[in-house]
């Protein structure tokens, strides 16, 4: 009986630490060995491999991470020291769903920390995995130690194959400053936009089940909806000895079996009789779901170099200074395939990179990573450069403004005439109508998103002897006010109140029919919304009893109780200089980039502001070609992304 027992154990733990995988080891055409080079594996050429950086070796095998600027991050390292504590990203080098050797590949991120004293470190104290983010503390300025300091992190996603149903592979990659004794990190992975604020020094955007988002299940364990996820790794001093995974639950999920994972019987929240929190899982099936490996001789560290705790420069990583390691999110169950019928959906949103103290889950969190984007994809957004016709109605193109090369994208109409294609970034129609777009990020995906374009169209381009003067809109508590006046009342049929709030896509908001008064007529519409958006366009078409139609100017009411720091660009459409409102709620420094069509960088400007309103001179198109530009402006309060459309909208009507 005793053999038995013996016999038993022994292969539970080889179940268990069969996925302790510490070789070097290529999944899904990605090398996983602690080197950063594609074309070269295991510190000998392999002229096939895909990797992080390119380091001149030959070969088919392409790297992931856009390297442009490289230099000149290096080189202002030596002409500005002081540049060398400062922080940066860089995305994926390919289009997201782009076919890389034969591999889908979706998202990918290099990050370099912050150096020296910064915010981005926990508070000494009681931070934890399994709080809520609203309850971690980080200082002001602070000193980490050596064995707890981030350097740089990697992460990219990609498919085992070219097809959206191959497996799902995720490879992380980390340097941290010391390079004895074990080392404690964490992937944690996000399904909300979580933030972190290095002025308040507080996280914000996280999710709503004690500060993240919880997995469900329905009664026979099929996932009804994913959530936040975890993945912790120990390094020894000679190799990887664990990665485990984890994700956010309500406790009471644990009497529930998965169907596509199992538990692994480890649950930790915020304290011990916490409702939710992080349960280990495991795959269904045998074998491993993991790999990683850390290097054990110089390792090149990329065209960005390397920024040591003392602000040295460093081209190569002592051994033990770099980590990787990948997981098999297919195999372990928690990839979209798994919880949906889309595979082509977002496995999570935000990745946060963390050092902990000890082994334990619960150890005291030290130094971290500010949460950043992955699979941020621009939802089609489609324009016509001119947007009403009168007489005659030309062909004339209809355009996705911020296309993805690797998206497919369809075009229909139920009442309009397109000429030629329908499918593609543009297509030409001559006939007035909405005309309808719809986006595939990949042709093996389903519908991802759509828009629509609505050309208008009158018969006589004759005048309307009528002038809306005075048009306003006030928000007072939940209702909005709109009042104007309108010469030769006599003349008017009918007005129509019509909002958006894009200054672009107009619906109609109310009929109003004419007095019978003559003359200058004041108009008033008031109306009551139970949710009033941030920022709302107006304009009031007027129709004559001649069939004439003529339009207001645009009024813009915006509801300050929803947004601070939201921008406001005028005039807009533009032909020369540009202005910026911008309310802020304290002295900053706001980033504005603005890029044209293709998404091309135009100008990268800093601003400082101070609290309260300010105006501020932003840029002169009239050296820049016609079109739509994109206007995106960062702060202390996040992000915003406007467009502006520059030229003459007169032109062939």
């Amino acid at each position: 009986m005793k053999k038995i027992l013996l016999l038993c154990f022994i292969i539970g733990n080889i179940q268990f630490t069969s996925g302790q995988i510490t070789s070097p080891i290529v999944k899904a055409n990605f090398g996983v060995e602690a080197d950063l080079s594609s074309n070269f594996f295991n510190n000998a050429a392999q002229p096939a491999g895909d990797d992080w950086y390119s380091n001149g070796n030959t070969g088919t095998g392409q790297f992931i991470i856009d390297t442009s600027g490289a230099a000149a991050i290096v080189s202002g390292y030596t002409s500005n020291p002081a540049s060398r504590k400062w922080s940066f990203s860089r995305l994926m080098r390919q289009a997201t769903y782009s076919i890389v050797n034969n591999r889908l590949v979706l998202d990918a991120i290099f990050h370099r920390d912050f150096h020296g004293d910064d915010s981005t470190v926990f508070a000494s104290g009681s931070n934890k995995n399994g709080m809520s983010p609203s309850n971690w503390t980080c200082p002001v300025a602070q000193g980490i130690p050596d064995k707890n300091d981030i350097l740089d992190a990697f992460t990219h996603v990609r498919r085992a194959g070219p097809n959206a149903t191959d497996s799902l592979w995720m490879f992380g990659g980390i340097s941290i400053e010391n390079t004895t004794g074990n080392r404690f990190f964490d992937f944690e992975l996000y399904q909300t936009d979580i933030v972190y604020n290095r002025s308040t020094q507080t996280f914000s955007g996280y999710g709503p089940d004690a500060g993240h988002t919880s997995w469900t299940f329905d009664a026979a364990g099929n996932i009804k909806t994913p959530g936040d996820i975890i993945f912790t790794a120990e390094f020894s001093s000679s190799s990887l000895s664990l990665v485990e995974a984890r994700i956010w639950i309500n406790k009471a999920s644990l009497s529930i079996t998965p169907t596509t994972f199992s538990w692994g019987g480890s649950f930790d929240g915020a304290s011990s009789g916490a409702t939710y929190g992080y349960a280990n899982i495991k795959p269904k099936t045998a074998g491993a779901f993991y790999t990683g490996l850390q290097n054990t001789v110089d390792t090149w560290t990329g065209p960005f170099s390397l920024v040591r705790e003392n602000n040295t420069l460093a081209s190569l990583y002592i051994p033990r200074q770099f980590m990787e390691f990948s997981v098999n999110l297919t195999k372990l169950g928690i990839e979209p395939a798994s919880f949906s019928n889309n595979a082509c959906g977002s496995p999570f949103r935000r990745v946060l990179i963390k050092t902990r103290s000890s082994t334990s889950f619960t150890a005291e969190l030290k130094d971290f990573i500010a949460p950043f984007k992955m699979f941020d994809y621009p939802m089609v957004d489609a324009n016509a450069f001119i947007n009403y016709f009168c007489e005659t109605m030309p062909t004339t193109a209809i355009n996705v403004y911020n296309p993805i090369s690797t998206s497919v994208y369809t075009w229909s109409t139920n009442n309009g005439s397109i000429v030629g294609t329908t499918s593609g970034t543009s297509i030409t129609v001559n006939s007035p109508g909405t005309y309808y777009v719809t986006q595939q990020l990949h042709s093996q995906c389903p519908l991802f998103a759509n828009d629509s374009v609505t050309i208008m169209y009158e018969a006589v381009c004759a005048v309307l002897n009528i002038n809306i003067t005075g048009f306003e809109a006030k928000l007072s508590d939940q209702a909005v006010a709109l009042n104007w006046q309108v010469s030769n009342n006599e003349l008017v049929e009918y007005s129509v109140i019509e909002y958006s709030t894009d200054n672009r896509l107009f619906n109609e908001l109310a009929s109003i029919p004419a007095n019978k008064k003559t003359g200058t007529t004041d108009y008033a519409y008031r109306y009551f919304l139970k949710e009033i958006a941030s920022a709302t366009y107006y304009r009031i078409k007027i129709t004559g009893k001649n069939g004439i139609t003529k339009y207001s100017k645009t009024v813009l009411l915006k509801n300050f109780n929803n947004v601070k720091n939201k921008p406001l660009i005028f005039p807009n459409p533009s032909q020369g200089k540009v202005w910026m409102s911008l309310e802020s709620l304290e002295k900053e420094v706001v980033s504005i980039g603005v890029l044209d069509f293709t998404g091309r960088l135009v100008k990268s400007i800093k601003m400082q502001v101070n609290k309260g309103y300010n105006l501020l001179p932003l840029f002169d198109f009239k050296e820049q070609a016609n079109g739509m530009y994109l206007i995106k402006t960062s702060g202390i309060n996040g992000e915003t992304t406007q467009k502006l459309i520059v030229g003459n909208l007169s032109q062939g009507m």
